[in-house]
């Protein structure tokens, strides 16, 4: 299993596959190269680019040094970039994708193009985002992760009758393990707002991503920052949500990604 060292010591972990030009996956919350969709959308994009599907550390193979910066997870990026050749396009999926436009914000001339899909910010304050990011550090400070990842699951639309049948089964081990990552996704996403002073800093070509059922402030704030990126655009993929269908998503990352490749 390939390897890569981060700028505090940190061991993160990577598959890449294919050729071409660089191509960095950027998970969002819970998810991981053995769970989630960067595996198999890196399947689907191999035949243009190399890509590369990493764990975000404190995630399954990759390992974690505390305390917790945003700017540290960009160094994981910025580690993986140099691997890659130094110099690569990065898409992110919903909290990744927030990492994504910090990482661009922050690396410059390293990072050629940027995607992201869904990023979960809005235009305008939200309380119950607030009141989420406060909820969260409490269960985490009193090591309470089952009612962190509790707290993230109804956040994120699951039922409540579901998540307590989550808590009894095997996997709930799983969601334990990987719930004080948690803090990582609220910490990049800051206070839920665009994050404008890294948006500015972006000279890059970028896409922003969304699905046509997407709730209307996704939708909103994905016109918003497309608006707002210097060389930014928006898309919107007909028929899908929040959990996209992978195939879409690599059409239409294709479609933008593959358009300043040669030939």
């Amino acid at each position: 299993m390939p390897t890569v060292a981060s700028g505090d010591g940190t061991t993160i972990a990577f598959d890449s596959l294919g050729t071409g030009p660089a191509l960095v996956l950027i998970d969002g919350a819970t998810c991981h190269r053995d769970a989630g969709p960067m595996r198999p959308l890196a399947a689907l994009m191999a035949d243009r680019f190399t890509v590369y599907a990493y764990d975000r550390r404190g995630r399954g193979a990759s390992t974690d040094t505390l305390p917790f910066t945003v700017d540290r997870e960009i160094d994981d990026i910025a580690a993986l970039i140099e691997t890659a050749g130094g110099r690569a396009a990065l898409f992110g999926m919903s909290s990744g994708g927030a990492l994504a436009i910090a990482a661009a914000a922050r690396l410059g001339a390293s990072v050629s193009e940027l995607a992201v899909y869904e990023v979960p910010v809005s235009i305008e304050l939200d309380p119950v985002a607030i009141a989420y990011s406060r909820n969260l550090a409490e269960a985490l400070a009193a090591g309470r992760r089952g009612d962190a990842m509790a707290l993230f699951l109804a956040r994120v639309g699951t039922p409540a009758e579901q998540i307590a049948g989550m808590r009894q089964a095997p996997i709930w081990a799983g969601f334990e393990a990987i719930a004080p990552t948690l803090a990582y996704d609220d910490a990049v996403l800051g206070d839920g707002l665009l994050p404008y002073r890294r948006i500015d800093a972006v000279r890059i070509p970028a896409v922003v991503l969304s699905g046509e059922f997407a709730p209307e402030f996704i939708r909103e704030s994905a016109r918003a920052l497309a608006t707002a990126l210097e060389y930014g655009r928006h898309l919107e993929l007909p028929g899908q949500r929040h959990d996209v269908d992978l195939a879409v998503l690599a059409g239409a990352l294709h479609q933008t990604l593959d358009a300043s490749l040669p030939g």
